[in-house]
């Protein structure tokens, strides 16, 4: 065989991996596996499955794309709709680890699906999602030009960022987000105040969580549930993000006992008004968070970066982890950003961020 023609493989891919692998969900002997990829994934898969053969693991890989969600919609009708897949149940039951790697081809291929019809398929599938949430699961990104393109940078400049986020001292990063957790959890409320913003809540008995690529690679945020019915005041979610293939712009939000019971938004106003009328728990928040990764500079409409931006908070309308003792119950979990650098983040009567600096910087 000519030397030539064998591929190498970029060893950003196999650094991933191994981070997926050993740190994220600490795959061991005898542990299964489930990979869910997509087609510009696949270098990633392959070195994601040779990591877990390594540490004795066994694995089976599920294609996905955004094409193939569409299809789905384009075919069911109300009934095909509700039906839950009891297949894929069985599969998550005896699953120990799902590493779900995102590399789209087309970002907006469902955009023209009523998302009335895809709250109803969220409906029909959560009990599929509470049992994955129950698993060491991890969802990442792989590079690709379709990512790169909705960043508004070249294959090399999302490339960069995209590893620029990923690739860095986790065991370090920890440490600052579990000290920020620590100094969080001895107040009972937060407060987040900034440009059109006064956010209150109690945070009494909840946990706080520092999410250090655990769950999310990226990772690089540390959140709570906050008491459902304690929600009050208002806040501008200044940073655009994507929302069943529409890019919602502009969203102002004014909370009383919890409940959202005031609005605006500047784009797309119907697909977020479909997210607030998906259930009762959709119009409560089932997160407030607090954004450190640095390494993430500005928003691709990517949610797996952008919420982790460093110097913003983010909020997320439905269900709640309960992971942080959280109750709010919703099909949805939909996250909300805001740019932090002129606000301030208080917890009782201690001043845990304001303008760019954390207490301990």
């Amino acid at each position: 065989m000519n030397q030539n023609s064998v591929k190498t493989m970029d060893p950003r891919i196999e650094e991933h991996a191994k981070i997926l692998v050993e740190w994220s969900t600490e795959v061991k002997k005898g542990d299964m596996v489930v990979i869910r990829a997509t087609p510009h994934s696949h270098d990633l898969a392959v070195a994601i499955t040779q990591q877990v053969a390594k540490a004795g693991g066994s694995t089976v890989v599920l294609m996905d794309s955004e094409e193939i969600t569409y299809g789905f919609y384009k075919g069911a009708d109300d009934d095909t709709l509700k039906l839950l897949p009891e297949h894929l149940k069985s599969l998550y039951e005896k699953t120990d680890v799902l590493i779900a790697l995102r590399s789209p081809v087309n970002t907006r291929a469902t955009s023209n699906v009523d998302p009335k019809r895809m709250m109803t398929r969220n409906k029909a599938t959560q009990e599929i999602s509470e049992i994955v949430m129950e698993k060491r699961w991890c969802l990442t990104v792989h590079p690709c030009a379709t990512l790169a393109q909705q960043g508004n940078m070249s294959m090399d400049e999302y490339q960069d960022f995209a590893y620029g986020a990923m690739l860095i001292d986790w065991k370090e990063a920890s440490k600052n987000m579990y000290l920020i957790k620590e100094h969080l959890e001895k107040h009972k409320d937060v407060r987040f105040t900034g440009p059109e913003t006064d956010l209150y809540a109690k945070t009494e008995g909840r946990i706080w969580i520092a999410s250090d690529g655990k769950h999310n690679m990226p990772s690089g945020e540390v959140f709570t549930a906050p008491i459902e019915d304690t929600v009050e005041g208002k806040i501008y979610f200044d940073i655009p993000f994507m929302q069943q293939g529409k890019v919602i712009e502009g969203v102002r939000l004014t909370f009383e006992k919890g409940q959202v019971v005031d609005y605006s938004v500047e784009k797309n106003e119907e697909a977020f008004e479909a997210v607030l009328e998906t259930d009762e728990g959709s119009r409560y928040l089932g997160e407030m968070a607090i954004g450190t990764n640095r390494g993430i500079k500005d928003y691709t409409l990517n949610m797996l970066f952008d919420e982790k931006i460093g110097d913003t908070i983010h909020c997320a309308l439905g269900r709640a982890y309960k992971d942080c003792k959280g109750t709010n119950e919703s099909a949805v979990h939909v996250d909300m950003i805001k740019t932090m650098i002129e606000g301030e983040i208080t917890a009782g009567d201690e001043v845990i961020y304001s303008k760019g600096k954390f207490f301990f910087e």
